[in-house]
């Protein structure tokens, strides 16, 4: 199968700031576009980078399974402040619904699909009002903000809520002292009847971002009668390192499967 690539296909621009980029992976007949937004708790990562073990044969692997991916850069909180992200990854999925024919794909259903911080940006997108996503799979997600420190501790790590945690240089604050922006960049607040599907998966041993997170987001969902189903990794840590090949192309094939 031949993919074709476009990549730095610039999506934004902001005064003040670098262009926002994208690269496209593009297999025959592409039906489904799949925005992948890249971990890093916010402050690190880039487009160019596959989750985990997949890190080198993502993007080829999922467009050799029919799903065309639209791999997206956003602005890091060392450059701007939430909702800084999300209002790019927006941005992002306006360019794709305007332009995907361009680039050989013939339908305009999108899906998308996050990891660790792309994962709660993924979540948000597919739940703001309006949202063309018709799919989300989110890996190792944080969901809930105010939560999150009071899991990791129960997981057996250490909980920060200050403005120094990855997610205090998110909001650009601490957590107790911007709770509306807390609230804010925390999926389970959005929980809505008419979501799209979701899957997450979640390693069983992650004390970064623990898998009550995706429970979370799951139960929020189920409770207002939308559809969610969280699948956990035993023994995995965050990002799953522990998956040989097999077994991470097995979890990608998963998640395709489902956003196909």
């Amino acid at each position: 199968m031949t993919i074709s690539v476009h990549r730095d296909v610039v999506y934004a621009r902001h005064n003040g700031f670098r262009p926002l980029a994208l690269d496209l992976y593009v297999p025959p007949g592409a039906g489904t576009l799949c925005v992948y937004l890249h971990g890093g708790g916010w402050r690190t990562g880039s487009r160019r980078e596959g989750p985990g073990p997949a890190a080198s044969w993502f993007f080829e692997e999922v467009a050799s399974l029919g799903l065309a991916v639209a791999a997206v850069d956003y602005r890091l909180s060392g450059e701007a402040v939430f909702p800084a992200q999300l209002d790019d990854v927006q941005a992002a999925l306006r360019f794709l619904r305007e332009s995907h024919r361009a680039y050989g794909i013939a339908s305009d259903r999108i899906v998308c699909w996050g990891t660790s911080a792309g994962g709660q940006l993924a979540a948000l997108a597919a739940l703001a009002p309006g949202s063309p996503i018709a799919a989300a799979v989110c890996w190792y997600p944080p969901t809930d903000f105010d939560a999150l420190a009071k899991d990791i501790e129960e997981a057996g790590g250490t909980g920060d809520r200050s403005a120094a945690s990855r997610e205090g240089q998110l909001i650009g604050a601490g957590l107790d002292d911007r709770p509306d922006l807390a609230a804010a960049a925390s999926p389970v607040n959005f929980a809505h009847a008419g979501a799209p599907p979701f899957l997450l998966l979640h390693g069983t041993a992650d004390r970064a971002v623990p898998p009550r997170q995706s429970a979370r987001l799951a139960s929020a969902l189920t409770r207002v009668g939308a559809a969610a189903i969280v699948e956990l990794i035993p023994g995995a840590t965050h990002m799953f390192p522990e998956l040989d090949q097999p077994a991470a192309r097995e979890v990608v094939r998963r998640s395709v499967s489902f956003l196909l």
